[in-house]
């Protein structure tokens, strides 16, 4: 199998491409670096299976002459902003990076009959609710530009898959977290308290609570769904059972850096930032029933990426 891995130096497509070579698959791997780096990929450089190219997915025409060229069989597409705060002042940043590199990515598989594709959705696409969120209640009513880019995205791949034969795989990550992770709330906390070992600023109130996934578990699903559900549209939420919430983020990271009486500064308010959806929950019902369930909870996952980050 030849397969194209959109975003492949990034946190999460790095690891996928681990997973895809370590299965045997010939894996191209395209990237701009505006937020993946060549460090992520370092050890894959020399691999028969593996090739990267730094390309950008906006521009269409260079898009099309790496799928004529390459003759893929299934595109896992991971690439988009993956920093929500960051485009809260800059909606461009999402209608460009998560719509679309999906909208020229599904171009190219139209254009060059690649009939499989594998998208990295979110649970930004349900929005801000407090009920259980299931594949086939929505409310998708998403409270940021990345959850409308993303939801847009699913959209045009419903479109494209009943227009064009293309069966494709909807895969909706919570937070995820672990080795090469560049951005998030275990991120941030480490380095404001390399700053300051003595206080921790905390957006919100620190109540906030979601899901955190360990990034092996995370591409270990994503594979599982793509070889296990055979429909033409398969959409499936991808988590674990348990939530953390931030407060309790805050202190495996002060326990982890050994530092005691750090005092927590919260800034206030249930939400860190405009568009942050301070607690969701998945129903795993269906992922379970296919036949999945992540290795680590989301507290052991929460702290295995301090010890990543750490370990550096």
């Amino acid at each position: 199998m030849k397969t194209l891995i959109t975003g492949g130096a990034g946190f999460i497509g790095s690891h996928l491409a681990d997973l895809l070579v370590s299965r045997d698959y010939y894996v191209l791997a395209v990237d701009n670096l505006s937020l993946g780096t060549i460090e992520n990929i370092n050890h894959l450089t020399n691999h028969k299976k593996f090739k990267f190219i730094k390309e950008d997915l906006l521009h269409l025409d260079k898009l099309k002459d790496s799928f004529q060229e390459n003759k893929f069989d299934a595109v896992f597409h991971l690439a988009a902003n993956s920093d929500i705060a960051a485009s809260a002042t800059n909606p461009e940043i999402d209608l460009n990076n998560t719509f679309m590199t999906t909208w020229n990515t599904l171009e190219c598989c139209r254009i060059f009959h690649v009939n499989k594709f594998v998208f990295a959705s979110s649970s930004a696409v349900y929005g801000d609710t407090i009920r259980e969120l299931t594949e086939e209640t929505g409310p998708f009513l998403p409270v940021s530009y990345y959850g409308a880019g993303k939801l847009a995205s699913e959209a045009f791949i419903c479109a494209y898959s009943s227009m064009n034969n293309i069966q494709s795989w909807i895969v909706r990550f919570p937070n995820v977290v672990g080795e090469r992770m560049t951005h998030g709330v275990i991120h941030d906390f480490i380095e404001k308290l390399k700053s300051n070992p003595k206080q921790l600023e905390i957006l919100g109130d620190g109540n906030q609570k979601k899901p955190y996934v360990y990034v092996k578990d995370l591409v270990e699903a994503m594979f599982f769904i793509y070889q296990t559900s055979k429909e033409r549209l398969n959409y499936y939420n991808v988590g674990v059972e348990d939530q953390t919430t931030v407060t309790e983020i805050a202190k495996i990271v002060c326990e982890e850096m050994q530092l005691g009486n750090v005092e927590l500064k919260y800034t206030g308010g249930n939400a860190g930032w405009k568009g942050d959806v301070p607690h969701y929950e998945y129903d795993l019902n269906k992922i379970n029933s296919l036949g999945w369930r992540a290795k680590y909870s989301s507290t052991e996952a929460v702290r295995l990426a301090v010890w990543s980050i750490l370990s550096k």
